[in-house]
C-alpha cells in the first residue's frame, strides 16, 4: 500500500478519483483546504480517521506531512507506446537520483503541457511519497512511463516522429536559439552526471543554457524548467 502525504498531493489524487483506501488527519488541524480533503473524501466514500499527529509523523517518515497523510493503491507507471502517439512533448531523464528533482520536474513538466515523463529503471528514483510530495499534486496528471533502457526509448520516439533534444554544457546551440520540431522529446542527465553518451548520441540536437558566472550547471529541476517554458512559448507562438 502506498503512502501519500501533505495537502496538495492528497487533494488533487482525490479530485483525479485515485483509488484511496483511507485517510488520516492529525487531531486539532484545520483550514479550509483540509476541510475540502475531508468533504471530497466523504463524497467518494474514503473512509476519515482523526488521529494524534505523532502517528502521522511515524506513518509518512517525517513530521512534514501538512496534517494529513492518505494510504491507497500504487502509483502505476504507464507504457510508452500508449502516452507517446498522441503527445506533443515528452521530458526524458537519463539518471535523476534525488526525488525532490523528480517531483519538480513532473510539475513542471505538467506546467508546461508535457503528456509524460519518462525515467530509468536503474540508478535513478522512482515514484515514492517524497517525489509526490514534490510533484505537489501533479502526478495525476502526468504519466511516468518507467523504462529498461533510456537509449531504446529515444529509438523507439524517432520512429514515432519525434525531435530529441538534449541539454548538454557542450551543446553547440543555445536553447532559446533554435526552433523546437514537433512533436518533441527534450532529454535531461542526471545530478552531476549529466547526459551519458549514449544517450548524447542518440539526440537529434544537444543545446546548452549560457551560463555567467563560475558555477558551470543548474540543478536539473531548475534548467528543465527553462527549456520546457522555452518550447511552451514557442508552440504558444506557433
Amino acid at each position: 500500500m502506498a503512502i501519500l502525504s501533505g495537502i496538495n498531493p492528497v487533494l488533487e489524487s482525490l479530485k483525479a478519483g485515485r483509488p484511496l483506501d483511507r485517510i488520516l488527519v492529525a487531531k486539532g488541524a484545520a483550514g479550509a483546504r483540509l476541510q475540502e480533503i475531508i468533504d471530497l473524501a466523504r463524497r467518494a466514500s474514503v473512509s476519515v480517521r482523526f488521529e494524534e499527529r505523532g502517528g502521522l509523523d511515524r506513518l509518512a517518515g517525517t513530521p512534514a506531512h501538512q496534517g494529513v497523510v492518505a494510504m491507497g493503491a500504487p502509483q502505476r507507471y504507464a507504457e510508452l507506446d500508449d502516452v507517446a502517439p498522441a503527445a506533443q512533448l515528452l521530458v526524458v531523464l537519463d539518471g535523476v537520483e534525488d526525488p525532490h528533482n523528480l517531483g519538480a520536474i513532473v510539475r513542471t513538466a505538467h506546467a508546461a503541457g508535457a503528456g509524460a515523463v519518462v525515467i530509468p529503471e536503474r540508478r535513478a528514483v522512482g515514484l515514492t511519497d517524497v517525489v509526490a510530495k514534490a510533484a505537489a499534486g501533479a502526478l495525476e496528471y502526468v504519466s511516468v512511463v518507467r523504462a529498461t533502457n533510456i537509449n531504446r526509448v529515444l529509438e523507439r520516439l524517432k520512429e514515432l516522429g519525434y525531435w530529441i533534444y538534449g541539454l548538454d554544457e557542450r551543446g553547440t546551440e543555445g536553447y532559446d536559439a533554435i526552433e523546437y520540431s514537433a512533436p518533441t522529446a527534450l532529454v535531461f542527465g542526471g545530478e552531476g552526471k549529466g547526459l551519458h553518451e549514449q544517450v548524447r548520441k542518440h539526440c537529434d540536437v544537444l543545446v546548452r543554457i549560457p551560463m555567467e558566472g563560475h558555477i558551470p550547471s543548474l540543478n536539473v529541476s531548475v534548467a528543465a524548467g527553462i527549456v520546457l517554458f522555452e518550447c511552451k512559448r514557442q508552440r504558444a507562438r506557433k
